[in-house]
């Protein structure tokens, strides 16, 4: 049985994009500015352990292929993220580097299995969620808004709250379809 969870970190008017700053928009890097604290960091560590599996889009997919594979921890986080198979949606990739890793399209995903676990890729995620193939989306919301960005959603999408619990200083959220 496939389920395929989107994990994000957002903002409060709901962007998704460039929390990081790899991405060099003129308001990446929000998420650096807070602590997500220790609930935080253990929902973003469960919720990996528990994946069978990344589908990353490609984009998403180069960032994490170049950082990933040099990175080490003691939890066990890094040995995961590199260890793990991933797949990535795309039609222009044609060599991944990141090892573990197989090139599909978006018709290949509904025949895959397992728990997916699916984060940024802003683009696969809109195709996901307009073909309703995300069974759990689990946020980390974070208390800015940056006015400006690729949303979380770009469509109407309904889900149940199943958790929701603050953590230093954002909150953690996961909903179900």
């Amino acid at each position: 049985m496939r389920q395929i969870t989107v994990t994000e970190f957002v903002t409060l008017d709901g962007v998704m994009e460039d929390p990081g700053g790899a991405e060099g928009s003129p308001f990446g890097g929000w998420a650096f500015k807070f602590d997500r604290g220790d609930a935080g960091n253990r929902f973003k560590l469960e919720e990996l352990m528990a994946a069978d599996a990344q589908l990353l889009g490609r984009k998403t997919y180069e960032g994490f292929a170049k950082a990933w594979p040099s990175m080490t921890d003691e939890q066990g986080f890094a040995e995961k993220m590199n260890g793990m198979p991933k797949y990535v949606v795309s039609s222009t990739l044609t060599e991944p580097t990141w090892n573990n890793t197989t090139v599909i399209g978006l018709e290949d995903v509904e025949g895959l299995d397992g728990n997916l676990l699916v984060a940024g890729s802003h683009q696969l995620v809109q195709a996901l969620l307009e073909r309703r193939l995300v069974d759990r989306v689990r946020l980390v919301l974070y208390p800015t808004a940056v006015g400006d960005g690729k949303k979380l959603f770009d469509a109407p999408a309904d889900f149940e709250l199943v958790s929701a619990e603050p953590s230093a200083q954002v909150v953690l959220l996961e909903y179900a379809r």
